[in-house]
């Protein structure tokens, strides 16, 4: 069963932090206000614990995600991640399958997607993640840092839950950091897909920020939701606030690293997400 928080207080997040901590250290915590910390994964290595592939096809995507790194598509070196889409240079079954049952065509890309969907699932509070992503801006990128609501229905479908389609309460989307080649290099896209109130039936564009950064620098990307009101920041700073709409998106939610390839278009250098850390945070009153 998957753990669903309304609300989080000091005790609780005292308890899932150390179980074992003394008195003074739990006192110490009780004092403190602001975010604290739930989840940290620094990629010292890759921690079977936090995170799992995520095998599937969506949009239409060219790219065939593949297990385990295949193909060097994911490596964890020098304490960073890295995801990224590989040209084959000649086509091969892809064992990918879209909602519909269908199998993904024969294609000569294969790409890393990571999820920490049954392993690291949380109720709002704030998530960011340190990355970079260099060659910004070629026909066919698509690397995106996002959440997906934890009763979603693709797979992997692991628990008895997993049964709402997307992007119903349940399975809802926030896309924290999403560089779309189409718009040129050095920017990216975050947003909230809008609920229609029917599967398949989510708006794209009506809760999105076209934000500019240097990609091939690092920065910081989170979102955040805070008296109701839901926060994306760059480096901490705001850069988008969506008021009170934080209430529709309870649900517990996971996070996704992914590099998809959306058209194509030949690649002409190595594409790579390298990401440095990922966390979560709870605010504590």
């Amino acid at each position: 069963m998957k753990l669903v928080w309304a609300t989080l207080s000091t005790a609780l997040l005292i308890t899932a932090c150390s179980n074992n901590a003394d008195t003074d250290t739990t006192a110490e915590q009780a004092s403190e206000k602001g975010w604290q910390t739930t989840f940290f994964d620094d990629f010292e290595t890759f921690n079977t614990d936090n995170w799992q592939d995520q095998i599937l096809w969506v949009n239409n995507e060219d790219q065939c995600y593949v297990r385990d790194g295949a193909f060097d598509t994911r490596e964890v070196s020098n304490g960073t991640l890295k995801l990224r889409v590989v040209d084959l240079g000649q086509k091969r079954p892809c064992d990918n399958m879209n909602k519909a049952g269908e199998q993904h065509p024969d294609t000569q890309y294969v790409a890393g997607r990571i999820a920490s969907k049954n392993k690291q699932e949380f109720v709002q509070g704030k998530w960011t993640a340190r990355l970079r992503v260099p060659n910004s801006g070629q026909p066919g990128m698509f690397p995106a840092w996002w959440l997906l609501g934890a009763y979603n229905n693709e797979p992997p479908v692991q628990e008895a839950d997993e049964t709402v389609c997307w992007p119903m309460t349940g399975s809802g989307e926030l896309d924290i950091f999403e560089h779309h080649s189409d718009g040129g290099p050095n920017h990216y896209a975050a947003r909230i897909i809008k609920n229609e109130g029917h599967c398949g039936g989510g708006d794209w564009q009506s809760q999105m920020l076209v934000q500019e950064a240097t990609l091939d620098k690092f920065h910081e990307y989170s979102v955040e939701w805070m008296n109701n009101d839901v926060i994306f920041r760059l480096d901490d700073v705001e850069v988008y606030r969506i008021k009170d709409e934080g209430h529709l998106l309870p649900e517990p939610f996971f996070a996704i690293l992914n590099f998809a390839k959306i058209n194509d278009s030949p690649m002409t250098s190595n594409w790579t997400m390298e990401v440095d850390w990922v966390k979560h945070e709870t605010w504590v009153e």
